[in-house]
């Protein structure tokens, strides 16, 4: 079972979370500083890390930013208080693949907790898959545009995979959640908006190395993946 970080700096919430957690047989390391918890990073590999963005010593969104790069594998649910949409994007934007808003109900806690651990870094069905110049190797979990490899975090290769499988076709957003999150998904999307968006900018940096599909917003209902049109001969 992976190593889960704790990273909360209230006596009382920190050591719920972390005995609840211990209790059902996760290996706990709680920190109650950012410093601590990079710390403890640093050292160690995590499959998922709990972090509290009001934290005493560093910025929370900063803590998040370099968990993310020290641990490009795990992950990453921010615990916050701070229910404005832009305080969410903004830490989704800086690597967390989820969040809870406090006060956290501990069941809901435990099922986002299960389901993320089952889906994170899980091999996705099928073979090789192409759009455009991109290609998908979900064995291998790469994408690549003429041998350069886009560089995607877990849920972001994820989604572009599931997108991929039926290019040109409506997906709703209940069916990304259920598909790429968890089939059992309660709870806000707004990170599958934010995880879209971050495909988006990767996708157009890379263009420059070769045709690659785009992702089409459909209203009210959900996402589109639309293959480059051909390439006009001469």
């Amino acid at each position: 079972m992976p190593k889960m970080l704790v990273v909360e700096d209230d006596q009382t919430i920190g050591s719920v979370l972390t005995s609840t957690l211990t209790a059902q047989g996760y290996d706990v390391v709680w920190h109650q500083t950012g410093r601590g918890a990079l710390l403890a990073a640093a050292d160690t590999e995590f499959g998922l890390v709990l972090l509290d963005l009001g934290l005493p010593d560093l910025d929370g969104v900063e803590v998040c930013r370099r968990l993310r790069a020290n641990q490009p594998g795990a992950v990453l649910v921010m615990l916050t208080a701070r229910a404005e949409e832009m305080d969410v994007v903004v830490g989704l934007e800086a690597g967390a693949d989820d969040y809870l808003t406090k006060p956290v109900r501990l069941g809901e806690l435990l099922a986002r907790v299960r389901a993320h651990l089952r889906r994170s870094g899980s091999v996705q069905p099928g073979g090789m898959m192409s759009a455009g110049e991109l290609q998908i190797d979900p064995a291998g979990r790469r994408a690549t545009v003429a041998d350069h490899e886009l560089v995607l975090r877990t849920k972001e290769f994820d989604l572009l995979a599931r997108l991929m499988r039926a290019p040109g076709v409506a997906v709703t957003r209940e069916d990304l959640m259920s598909d790429v999150w968890d089939e059992h998904w309660f709870g806000p999307t707004k990170t599958l908006d934010v995880h879209v968006a971050a495909l988006r900018r990767k996708l157009a940096e890379i263009s420059g190395h070769g045709a690659v599909p785009r992702i089409v917003t459909l209203r009210g209902h959900g996402y589109r993946l639309e293959r480059p049109p051909p390439r006009s001969a001469g």
